[in-house]
């Protein structure tokens, strides 16, 4: 084959200098994966060494470096130069030798597809591009469904073009590389019919806090540019790396349904492909099947493993054969060279009302006017350090994003193009919010905050922001387990780098009051809900599943799983739902279900509810989701723990409900803790051990029941005191005598995380873990190691 094209399975990835990194990486799958299951679309890429005689042949290299020098010298705009550049490439004329070989590599194509014309994409790969130390993902063109020996000729001569872009210039400008002295190879790859199908992004670890055991995949409709650029909010799916060997788990950590409002499809009026609005179905539908997910999760292990590095890769699904295929894989470069041995920890406080909420991107926060510019024609109008808000970010954007001091967009995922060149710069961006053009408003002060779980929040006016960074080397090594309490599943891995001992505090109502909204009852007994306008929005939320209680059941297990991965083997201990009566009515539906009570904290809550008919099948769906976890997706760390458990019969009965359901204690290794927040969990403490594997301290809950104090009572707040020494007795009572007879005491309450120092009293105690929250871990830790020292 002549040096000016190559075929890909003749490449390798070290042929970057010849055929860039894009190009050379496609190469190196389609030699040496597909025997281990990853199907790449076959194709040839042009040789950087054609680009330099196209170059020549012409007698551009004086003239381009004339207008970079011109632009340098700030005697034209980069507009200026970026346009007369790009014509200077588009008016040369083909090299005889290289345009044949172009001719003779798009036949040999057609024969190998079977097809008289196929249909391919051309992208462009620069030879500085995809780098361990710099992505230029996006920074030049790339043409989808071209079809024609004059058609591709074209789309290769664009692709030399699109390397001077106004994007790729400015990119270049700030990574440091030599205009110059890059070249650039097109890459001409048989179409995937994903216009038919599906397709998307996926990273072998988490892109927002760097955590490398799952694999995030985002999905739409139709051809994959939309994904990439940010103009659709795909579906997300995230799945725990460690069990994919075992083909008996499907181990699907997260699983959240996009607005997917438009797909790329192919035109039939003369141009190659348009963007046309999704269907009512297709956008109430997830992408992919849950055997998709795992199998594409599959396949990044497997290029991860090959190139031993963390992979950014894009997908299709052929919609006419089902078969999935990797179309691009390069080397992920923000998380992957972050800095590994501190944790930045950003707190916001005096915030104003929320304004509008999307995904998270960079973990960060940050303050300032709104600037609000819906088309890149306008860009010219950016204010250096303002808050850029705009519909949807695409590679154009790229010189103003570098001035923003944080983005906000109303459309896209957080594997967009414009999510990466966020983290890339360290901005926070909030990404997929659907109305930020329409609730914000130029020179409004904003606050935006990234730095409370995946959900990234826009508030009214400038809050105040701390930031504290949490050296990773310094922790003590202590006895006594310290774990954290977690609520949100999907802030739990932004602490994975601590080294709790686990999760002594899951809370299982943060993620149905958060994620699921509805009253289980109002899912299972869907015919008793009467209000019509409730009806619509619960046929809304659970759209996707085939029906309302699997909706439940798939959610919760799926969020409990999330914090599970992220400390596993450690335990995760769940705590079975706790809500007051009246935080149950309030849930969607919940009001016909729930009686008045006058006094809900010590009413029909906790393991009462579990064994009663007025709510069993709403207990029912919290096991199967607590058994989904557990066998399904592999996650046997997670311990169940009873709460508001009154008296040794109460707990044989829900120990009998649960065994019904397929949770039997000991069985599968399941262990069964129940919270000791009621007075007669210490008193009948041997009993209760004879039941229950363990104890867990609730203190808010034992307080208020030992000095019959309404915790909620303002006027009692000074009465209200973990520390007074009739709660103190009942601590140290229960931990003595549950020791005794074998069993562990935990404690999950708050006071260690308001008051570090309690920690000490908790080890003179004897105490087995400590559980706080994350942001209270390394003062609790530093605390329980003095105390343990003596």
């Amino acid at each position: 084959m002549p040096d000016n094209v190559i075929w890909f399975e003749h490449l390798k990835r070290g042929d970057v200098a010849s055929v860039g990194g894009k190009n050379s990486s496609l190469g190196e799958m389609v030699s040496t994966l597909a025997e281990k299951g990853i199907a790449v679309p076959g194709g040839f890429a042009t040789t950087a060494d054609a680009y330099r005689a196209f170059i020549a042949h012409n007698d551009l290299a004086d003239r381009i470096a004339a207008e970079l020098a011109a632009l340098e010298d700030h005697r034209i705009t980069l507009a200026q130069a970026g346009s007369r550049i790009r014509a200077m490439v588009n008016e040369g004329h083909w090299p005889d030798d290289i345009l044949a070989d172009i001719r003779a590599a798009y036949a040999e194509l057609a024969t190998r597809t079977g097809e008289a014309t196929p249909s391919v994409a051309v992208r462009s790969s620069a030879t500085a591009e995809d780098l361990p130390d710099a992505s230029f993902a996006g920074q030049q063109e790339t043409f989808l469904n071209v079809e024609g020996e004059t058609a591709l000729l074209a789309a290769c001569k664009r692709c030399y073009a699109s390397l001077f872009t106004d994007r790729a210039i400015t990119y270049r400008t700030v990574q440091g590389f030599d205009h110059m002295a890059v070249a650039l190879s097109v890459g001409v790859q048989q179409m995937v019919r994903s216009d038919l199908g599906g397709s998307g992004v996926m990273f072998s670890l988490d892109t927002e806090s760097g955590f490398d055991k799952v694999v995030l995949i985002n999905a739409a409709w139709g051809l994959g540019e939309n994904v990439v650029q940010g103009a659709v909010t795909p579906d997300e799916y995230m799945v725990y790396k460690p069990f994919l060997s075992n083909p008996a788990l499907m181990p699907i950590v997260e699983r959240s349904l996009g607005a997917k409002e438009i797909k790329m499809i192919y035109a039939r009026d003369g141009s190659a492909v348009k963007n046309v609005k999704t269907s009512k179905a297709e956008r109430a539908q997830f992408v992919l099947s849950e055997q998709e997910i795992c199998d594409l999760a599959r396949m990044a292990v497997t290029i991860e493993d090959h190139y031993g590095c963390p992979m950014d890769m894009e997908w299709a699904r052929d919609g006419r054969t089902g078969e999935l295929y990797i179309v691009q894989a390069r080397p992920e470069t923000v998380q992957s060279r972050a800095e590994q041995g501190a944790l930045k920890s950003y707190a916001i406080t005096n915030k104003g009302a929320t304004l509008t909420t999307g995904l998270s991107v960079g973990g960060a926060a940050a303050v300032g006017p709104v600037c609000l510019i819906e088309s890149a024609a306008d860009i010219e109008a950016f204010i250096d350090g303002a808050i850029l808000v705009t519909s949807t970010t695409d590679p154009d954007w790229v010189p103003i994003m570098k001035r923003a001091s944080a983005i906000v967009t109303d459309h896209g995922g957080r594997t967009s193009h414009a999510a990466i060149v966020s983290r890339e710069l360290g901005l926070p961006a909030i990404v997929g919010t659907g109305n930020a053009t329409h609730v914000l408003h130029d020179e409004q002060h904003i606050t935006v905050s990234c730095c409370e779980g995946e959900e990234g929040y826009v508030y009214e006016g400038e809050a105040t922001i701390e930031i504290e960074e949490i050296a990773l080397s310094d922790m003590p090594d202590t006895k006594t387990k310290v774990m954290f309490n977690m609520a949100n599943p999907t802030a739990a891995s932004r602490w994975w780098r601590l080294p709790a001992d686990g999760v002594g505090l899951a809370r299982m109502e943060f993620v149905v009051n958060n994620a699921i909204k509805v009253h289980p009852l109002a899912l299972t007994r869907f015919d008793q809900v009467t209000d019509q306008a409730v009806r619509d929005e619960i046929d809304a939320l659970t759209r996707a599943f085939p029906d309302k209680p699997s909706y439940f059941v798939d959610t919760l297990a799926t969020g409990l799983s999330r914090i599970a991965a992220v400390h596993y083997p450690n335990p995760v201990i769940v705590r079975m739902s706790d809500f007051k009566t009246n935080e149950y009515a309030a849930l969607l539906g919940g009001a016909g279900f729930e009686p008045d009570e006058e006094n809900p904290m010590i009413g029909w809550r906790g393991a009462s509810r579990y064994y009663s008919e007025g709510y069993r099948d709403g207990f029912a769906l919290e096991c199967q989701a607590i058994l989904q976890a557990r066998r399904d997706k592999g996650f046997d760390n997670i311990v169940m723990m009873i709460p508001f458990c009154r008296s040794p019969e109460e707990a044989d009965r829900v120990l009998d409900v649960m065994a019904e359901y397929g949770l039997k204690r000991g069985d599968d290794g399941l262990q069964v803790y129940v919270m000791c927040e009621v007075p007669s969990n210490v008193i009948l403490a041997e009993e209760f051990a004879k039941r229950f594997d363990g104890f867990s301290i609730g203190s808010n809950d034992l307080t208020q029941l030992t000095l019959g104090v309404d915790r909620d009572n303002e006027n009692l707040a000074h009465v209200f005191r973990e520390r007074d020494p009739a709660v103190q007795w009942m601590i140290e009572q229960v931990i003595t005598r549950a020791h005794a007879v074998g069993a562990k005491v935990g404690f999950c309450g708050q006071a260690p995380s308001n008051d570090p120092d309690f920690a000490e009293l908790l080890v003179g105690y004897g105490i087995d873990s400590i559980s706080v929250t994350p942001d209270a871990f390394r003062a609790v830790k530093a605390n329980v190691a003095r105390a343990e020292q003596g």
